[in-house]
C-alpha cells in the first residue's frame, strides 16, 4: 500500500502511457486488418479509410466500448491471491500493456495481423504466472481461445465462401449482371445494417445506459438494415454500364454496384472494432487507475472514466495512421486479389461471425475471422487463388502470439517489479 501512495502518480502516468502505446498497436496492426479488404478491393484508398477509421472507430469506442473493459481484468485471471498487495496487479497490468504493445509492434512492422485480444491475455497469462501463480490462470478458458484459433477462421471461411457462391448464382453468372446487381443491393446491404447492428446492440450499450431485449434488440436492427438498404439502393440506381471498360474486365460495371457496399462495411467494420476491441487497451488502464485512485482497492468492477475512453480511440487512429499500410497491405493485397465484390463478401461475413460468437459466447477473434473469410474468398477461386507463403507466415504469427506476450510480459513484470520494489 505504502509503494502505491508513494508512486502513485508516477505509476498512473506509466498507465498512461503504456496504454496509448497499446492502443497504438490496436490501431496500427488489428483495425488496419479491418480495412485491409475495403483497401485492397480498391473500394476506397488508404486515405479515405484513415477517415473513414478516425470518424467511426472513434465513435465506436467512445459511444459503445465502455461496458468490455472488466472482461479482460476478470475472464483469465483470478486476481483474489494478491487483494493484500494491490501493487502486484498494478506492475502485472503496467507489464501486460506493454508486452501486448511490444509484440503489435513487432507484426505490424513485419505486415503480420495478428490478434491484439490474443497479445493481451497472453501477457495476462504471462504476469499471472510468475506474479500470482499458475493456478490464478483460468486454463478452461485459454483452451477455448486455442480452439478458436481454428473455429473462427473456419466458420468466417465458411460463410465468405457460401455469399461469394450466392452473388455468383444471384448476379455474376446471369444473363444480365448488372441490372441483377442493382435489384439485389438493397439485399445485401440490409443485411450488412442488420447484421452490424446486432454486433452493437447484443455486445450492449451500458456505457449509454441503454439495454434492449432480444425482441427489441432485432426490430431496432431491422430498422437500421432499411434505413442503410434505402440509402444504398440510392447510390446504385444511377450506375451505368461501361462497354468499353467492361472490355479488360467483364463485371467492371458490376463491381461498381458492389463499391457503395464496400463504404457501409467499411465504416460498420470500423465502428463495430471500436466498441469492441478498445478494451483491449484500455482494459488494463482502468484497472491500475481504478486501483491507484481508490488507494489500493482491488474492485471487481469499476466506472470507466470517459477521458480513457477518449485515450483509446484517439490511440488507435494514431496507430492506423502511422503503420497500419503494412497490414492492410497483407490481408488486402497479398492473402488473395480482392475485388469489390469478394471484399464485401469477406467483411459481411466476418460480421456475421461476430454477431454468431458474441450470442453463443464462442471465444473469437475478429482478426483471425476476417482473415479467415478472405481465405474463404480466395477458395471460392480455387487454392491456386490463395498466396500459401503468406498464408503459412500468418498462422505462424499466430500460434507464436500467445507466448511471445506471455514471455515479454513476465521479463517486464520483473523489471517494475525491481524498479518500485
Amino acid at each position: 500500500m505504502d509503494i502505491l501512495t508513494t508512486y502513485g502518480t508516477i505509476l498512473m502516468a506509466l498507465a498512461i502511457i503504456f496504454g496509448l502505446y497499446m492502443t497504438w498497436g490496436i490501431g496500427a496492426n488489428d483495425l488496419a486488418n479491418a480495412m485491409g479488404t475495403s483497401v485492397g478491393a480498391g473500394a476506397v484508398t488508404v486515405k479515405q479509410a484513415i477517415f473513414i477509421a478516425i470518424v467511426f472507430e472513434f465513435l465506436g469506442a467512445v459511444i459503445a466500448g465502455g461496458h468490455v473493459t472488466s472482461t479482460i481484468r476478470k475472464g483469465i485471471i483470478d486476481p483474489a491471491g494478491i487483494i493484500d498487495n494491490p501493487e502486484i496487479l498494478v506492475y502485472g497490468m503496467l507489464a501486460s500493456l506493454l508486452a501486448a504493445a511490444f509484440w503489435l509492434m513487432i507484426a505490424s512492422t513485419k505486415g503480420w495481423p495478428v490478434s491484439t485480444t490474443h497479445s493481451i491475455i497472453g501477457a495476462l497469462i504471462g504476469f499471472a504466472i510468475v506474479g500470482i501463480g499458475p493456478e490464478s490462470v483460468k486454463w478452461d478458458k485459454v483452451m477455448k481461445i486455442v480452439a478458436s484459433w481454428i473455429i473462427s477462421p473456419a466458420i468466417g471461411g465458411t460463410i465468405s465462401f457460401l455469399l461469394v457462391m450466392s452473388t455468383r448464382k444471384l448476379i455474376l453468372d446471369t444473363d444480365n449482371p448488372l441490372k441483377n446487381a442493382k435489384r439485389y443491393a438493397p439485399f445485401y446491404i440490409f443485411i450488412v445494417g442488420f447484421i452490424i447492428s446486432l454486433v452493437t446492440l447484443f455486445k450492449g450499450l451500458k456505457h449509454l445506459n441503454i439495454e434492449l431485449s432480444g425482441p427489441e434488440s432485432f426490430a431496432f436492427a431491422a430498422l437500421i438494415g432499411l434505413l442503410t438498404a434505402a440509402i444504398g439502393w440510392y447510390f446504385v440506381r444511377n450506375i451505368q454500364d461501361i462497354p468499353n471498360e467492361n472490355r479488360e474486365f467483364h463485371y467492371t460495371s458490376v463491381e461498381k454496384v458492389f463499391t457503395p457496399m464496400m463504404l457501409f462495411t467499411a465504416c460498420a467494420m470500423a465502428f463495430a472494432h471500436g466498441s469492441n476491441d478498445v478494451a483491449n487497451g484500455i482494459g488494463p488502464l482502468a484497472a491500475v487507475v481504478s486501483i491507484i485512485s481508490s488507494g489500493g482497492e482491488v474492485m471487481q468492477s469499476s466506472e470507466l472514466p470517459l477521458w480513457i475512453l477518449i485515450l483509446g480511440g484517439s490511440g488507435i487512429v494514431l496507430g492506423l495512421v502511422t503503420l497500419g499500410y503494412r497490414v492492410m497491405l497483407t490481408v488486402g493485397k497479398r492473402i488473395t486479389e480482392l475485388t469489390p465484390s469478394r471484399g464485401f463478401c469477406a467483411e459481411l461475413a466476418a460480421a456475421t461471425t461476430v454477431v454468431l460468437a458474441s450470442r453463443t459466447g464462442l471465444p473469437v477473434s475478429t482478426t483471425h475471422i476476417l482473415v479467415g473469410a478472405v481465405l474463404g474468398v480466395g477458395l471460392a477461386r480455387g487454392i491456386g487463388a490463395l498466396d500459401l507463403r503468406v498464408i503459412g507466415n500468418i498462422i505462424l504469427s499466430w500460434l507464436v502470439t500467445l507466448p511471445a506476450g506471455a514471455v515479454m510480459a513476465m521479463i517486464f513484470f520483473f523489471t517494475l517489479k525491481g524498479i518500485f520494489g
